[in-house]
């Protein structure tokens, strides 16, 4: 479908995930539903939960699969094949624990750099070649390689603050990912909104 795009926010289904670091993806395709007053339906032949909208002209479709994280791609690439969408036309929003948190980083491709949502999604797609936004959640420490507990815990309340700022400013870089494409998106809104430590130094 020619006017077709896909946001897909990377997450994990289920009350007891609602709200955690690793849940950021579902959070923001979740504020965009509430923007754009598109109603969620749970697909279970696409193993998702949809919103549909006309967005200034283009059609969207908002998707946060029911897959679970590590396989978030079955989700994904059950949609793009059903409509048939090229790569640059589905946009992956996920957390990422390597970025401080308060940093959006848009991109156009790239590798997963580990992130095992993300390498479902490049297996099922078969290439690396699609835009992704990854909003930082930061770690509590860079020598600590493994953080499940982390990433799978709740936001502290000054990080909750963080959160909000990052939220609204990357509801805003993906509206202009649609409406003006993907570099101007990235040279807009890509970088740090103030993070909690940051603040307590001025």
């Amino acid at each position: 479908m020619e006017n077709l795009h896909l946001i897909a926010g990377l997450g994990n289904p289920g009350p007891e995930y609602a709200g955690t670091r690793h849940n950021v993806g579902f959070m923001l395709v979740d504020r965009l539903a509430s923007r754009w007053r598109a109603a969620w339906a749970v697909e279970k032949k696409f193993q998702a939960r949809l919103a549909r909208v006309n967005q200034d002209g283009r059609k969207v479709i908002l998707c946060q699969p029911r897959t679970f994280m590590n396989t978030s791609g079955e989700a994904v690439g059950a949609v793009g094949r059903f409509y048939q969408l090229p790569a640059e036309r589905i946009l992956i929003v996920v957390d990422d624990a390597d970025l401080p948190l308060g940093q959006l980083r848009m991109r156009p491709e790239g590798s997963s750099g580990g992130h095992h949502g993300l390498e479902s999604i490049e297996s099922q797609l078969g290439t690396r070649a699609y835009p992704r936004l990854r909003l930082g959640i930061g770690r509590r420490s860079q020598e600590q390689r493994e953080i499940t507990d982390y990433v799978l815990g709740h936001f502290e309340a000054d990080e909750r603050k963080t959160m909000e700022e990052v939220l609204d400013r990357a509801v805003r870089q993906v509206e202009c990912w649609l409406a003006d494409g993907i570099e101007k998106a990235m040279n807009e809104f890509n970088g740090a909104v103030t993070a909690p430590a940051e603040k307590g130094k001025q």
